[in-house]
């Protein structure tokens, strides 16, 4: 049956609508109450409009149109909830080059350091790293433009561009007599959203740092590495590091969910219309082959990553710890507009398999441990004015999901593995060196859906 789709017109017929569907078009005329409603919509669009000439005509110095203009976008946007944004050209391409999960560059990770640009390490097989730049060079001129003066985002930005272009880097390097200077040819550079490495010879831990259009293609290669580097035999199980990963794309978490899953449904987005509900199911194949998972989140763990920790926890699939996860259960749409711009838009929530919202309420981990953070890092956050318990009830203006709202938890995992008590609870889960009754999590236990 043909979809209906709905026209507005304008001019001589306004006031009307054509519903157009499978039979022939209708005529409808809009009830008195409707009208009164549109008219009142119109005469606010004309007070917008009164207020706008008067800022052009008598503020106190000549305002920009478009900034006033944007200005009103985001406005009207941010009333909304905190994810409802608009993106200028320029953003909207960051975002692209994000979601992409690749963009022309060259290959080096970077931070900034008294004014100049730091390297901290060169990306293996990049223009960065066949050029021989080092961990530790710092870099004062690009092309013919100084640095200092420069913010680090305005220099990322000179340094990537369009792929086979040139780059002149002058370089000042501990040991050298005078300053390096290096000519780069820009490269596609894939942005490692997965890391993997072995934990204790026999577990495979994962760290999952967004959800970009390579994720899944990166989670099964370093599911086949690592089994490979252990031997299947010899395997014990995953641990998949989801802490402090804010999201990104919806068919990334399905994907990655997917694949540790044989069956049953994912999740499942509902619109403000019954009819935009879609769900997205699991197809057949386990590429763990049923070894045990372990999930770890906290309060930094947002959207697809609540998606993923949510699905599997549903199925019984794997077993979830850390501490409660954020609790951001909205989906955005980017919708290109005008001006090269883009607005990303709230359209639909997100459910878990169970028909669990986690809106402002987070995934419960299975097993709870919320890793402490030290008394120095807490002061630091404290004078940037950073709260260190993260969560999405906390967002000014969030969608609200009844009385039981939670506050988030914690967004901190210690730099050294070693003080890492979350992840240290999941190896000796895994060893069988502590013992817990949500671990191994069991399929068939799951609730059927």
């Amino acid at each position: 049956m043909m979809r209906k789709t709905t026209l507005f017109l304008m001019g001589a017929a306004a006031g009307a609508l054509i519903a157009v569907g499978a039979s022939q078009p209708r005529l409808i005329l809009e009830p008195g109450a409707a009208m009164a409603a549109a008219s009142d919509t119109y005469r606010q669009l004309n007070l917008f409009g009164d207020i706008f000439e008067r800022v052009r005509a008598d503020y106190v110095e000549k305002p920009e149109d478009s900034k006033l203009i944007e200005a009103a976008i985001n406005g009207m946007l941010s009333s909304l909830d905190p994810h409802s944004t608009y993106m200028d050209a320029k953003n909207f391409r960051d975002m692209q080059v994000q979601t992409r999960g690749q963009f022309g560059g060259l290959g080096i990770e970077v931070t900034m350091e008294d004014g100049l640009v730091k390297v901290v390490s060169p990306i293996d097989d990049t223009p960065a790293a066949k050029a021989g730049v080092q961990a530790g060079d710092l870099i004062s001129k690009l092309d013919d433009t100084e640095v200092k003066g420069l913010s680090l985002s305005e220099a990322v930005e000179k340094m990537r561009g369009a792929v086979s272009t040139p780059i002149k880097l002058t370089i000042i390097r501990k040991g050298a007599d005078k300053p390096i200077e290096l000519t780069l040819v820009r490269d596609i550079i894939n942005i490692k959203s997965v890391r993997g490495r072995v934990e204790g010879e026999d577990i495979a831990y994962i760290r999952i740092t967004s959800f970009s259009e390579q994720t899944s293609e990166s989670l099964k290669e370093q599911i086949e590495a690592l089994t490979k580097q252990i031997g299947e035999d010899k395997l014990k199980g995953y641990i998949v590091d989801l802490r402090n990963n804010p999201g990104g794309l919806l068919d990334q978490a399905v994907e990655v969910s997917d694949t540790f899953l044989d069956r049953g449904e994912i999740v499942s987005t509902r619109g403000r219309n019954a009819d935009e509900t879609e769900r997205r199911n699991a197809r057949p194949g386990d590429l763990a082959k049923g070894k045990p998972v372990i999930v770890l989140v906290n309060g930094g763990s947002a959207s697809a990553s609540e998606i993923v920790a949510g699905a599997l926890q549903d199925h019984k699939r794997a077993t979830v710890l850390g501490s409660l996860s954020f609790g951001k259960g909205s989906v955005q749409t980017v919708i290109p507009v005008s001006g090269n711009a883009a607005i990303k838009l709230t359209t639909a929530r997100y459910y878990t398999p169970s028909g669990r919202s986690i809106q402002a309420k987070g995934i419960q981990p299975d097993i709870d441990l919320v890793q402490d953070v030290p008394a120095d890092v807490k002061e630091k956050a404290e004078a940037a004015g950073v709260d260190t318990t993260r969560g999405e009830a906390s967002l000014k203006g969030h969608l609200k999901n009844g009385e039981d709202e939670k506050t988030g938890s914690p967004a901190y995992v210690p730099p050294d593995p070693k003080d890492d008590t979350q992840l240290k609870l999941a190896i000796d889960l895994m060893h069988g060196v502590q013992k817990n009754a949500a671990f191994p999590a069991d399929p068939k236990a799951a609730v059927p859906n």
